[in-house]
């Protein structure tokens, strides 16, 4: 299921207290937003697929189904609008449910505690781009794609004909915003489709035994871009690393030859992989990463803190950078659970000697409590959305200028 193809933003509501949803329907029509408020699980997926909402709220507490199984059956839909998760039983277990939505890969927008304020959901449902919330006119980065085109012949044929676009996030010094590297990320233009982004075809290489070819595509040009427009600069550029490739004996070897073709040298480069896929096969793991480090590249554990590895393995394992999950920073003003994550992360990863970045910085307010807690260096939508090559290199422009 995927959001209505109207501009309108529509707010679905879930709640057995006709008088919260009454309340909700009012502060989201106020706020310019469609609304309509059901009081049964029934109703609510009946509305779910012929309404089209592109956001929902639902309280976690109901007669009929419990909240959890609401957000495994909308997991099971492929939904993708923004939910918002609505409940009075306390912060801890709303911090346990937002965890468990994501887990299901839905986009959780958010979660209120009752009673609510006005501005608390108004903002939920206000805080993403006007032009973002039907898919009309989404944001280039979160077009939704049909399932079915993502082929391995059509993947094969994307990436033979360059249809493979790598796009660039800013991170920046917590301390003074100073620029420090981007991230690249991969996006699939496809001919009919528009953008696909890379959670629906990423997987599907790495099933289909392409991730090698992707891989070495997507380094292709982003180091070629890094070349062009930062080839003398004091930046780095950061690329995630699939796990699948960690069986590749040859990828330092063919990353290390890349750098030299570009002319960039491999201290300037950070490969990211995930805590989970490091931890996979660790010996394996142990050899190609020495490598890569002995090759000059700087090694990142992305998403760190949602897998469950022992701290003695990920200390022999020779990262350079350590990066906290998103989940934990977009929580970090609700959550006093996710601050003392944060700062625990933050500790550890000094006292091994690591830089550490924090992902997911959507406010103002979780870039200065970074600040406060000695984070090194952060990313997010707050800071910059992820940018098409030439646009970056602009984007870095205006910033000296400015």
């Amino acid at each position: 299921m995927t959001p209505g193809h109207a501009e309108q933003a529509k707010l679905l509501i879930l709640d057995d207290d006709p008088a919260i949803g009454q309340l909700m329907t009012e502060i989201a029509r106020n706020a310019g937003v469609l609304a309509v408020s059901t009081t049964t699980a029934e109703d609510f997926f009946q509305h779910l697929q012929t309404w089209g909402p592109t956001h929902l709220a639902l309280d976690l507490v109901m007669p009929d189904i419990d909240g959890i199984e609401v957000l495994r059956q909308l997991g099971e839909l492929t939904c993708q609008a923004k939910v918002i998760i609505i409940s009075g039983i306390g912060s801890r277990v709303l911090e346990a449910a937002y965890r468990s939505a994501a887990e299901h890969g839905l986009n959780v927008a958010g979660t209120i505690s009752k009673p609510f304020s006005q501005n608390q959901l108004r903002s939920l449902l206000t805080s993403v781009e006007p032009n973002a919330l039907g898919t009309a006119k989404l944001a280039e980065d979160q077009i939704p794609a049909k399932e079915e085109l993502v082929t391995a012949v059509s993947l094969m044929t994307a990436i033979e004909t360059n249809q493979i676009e790598v796009w660039y996030q800013p991170k920046v010094v917590c301390q003074t915003g100073q620029l420090v590297g981007f991230e690249a990320l991969a996006r699939w233009r496809h001919p009919q489709s528009g953008l696909i982004p890379p959670d629906r075809f990423i997987p599907f290489a790495e099933q289909t035994g392409l991730i090698d070819l992707l891989t070495d595509a997507i380094y292709t040009e982003a180091l070629a871009w890094f070349s062009t427009y930062f080839a003398e600069a004091d930046l780095l550029l950061s690329i995630n690393l699939s796990a699948r490739s960690l069986s590749d004996i040859r990828l330092a070897d063919r990353i290390a030859a890349t750098c030299q073709a570009c002319q960039i040298h491999p201290e300037r480069v950070i490969l990211e992989l995930t805590e989970t896929s490091a931890m996979a096969d660790p010996t394996t793991t142990l050899d190609l990463l020495t490598r890569l480090r002995i090759k000059g590249m700087q090694l990142s554990i992305d998403d760190f803190g949602v897998g469950y590895s022992s701290l003695i393995r990920l200390a022999r394992l020779p990262f350079s950078e350590l990066k906290i999950d998103k989940m934990f920073v977009t929580t970090a003003m609700q959550s006093s659970e996710s601050q003392n994550i944060i700062k625990a992360i933050i500790g550890l990863g000094h006292s091994l000697g690591l830089r550490i970045t924090a992902e997911g910085v959507e406010d103002e307010l979780a870039f200065k409590f970074l600040q406060q807690v000695g984070c090194d260096l952060a990313q997010g939508y707050w800071l910059s959305r992820p940018m098409p090559g030439p646009a970056a290199a602009q984007w870095h422009c205006e910033r000296l200028v400015s």
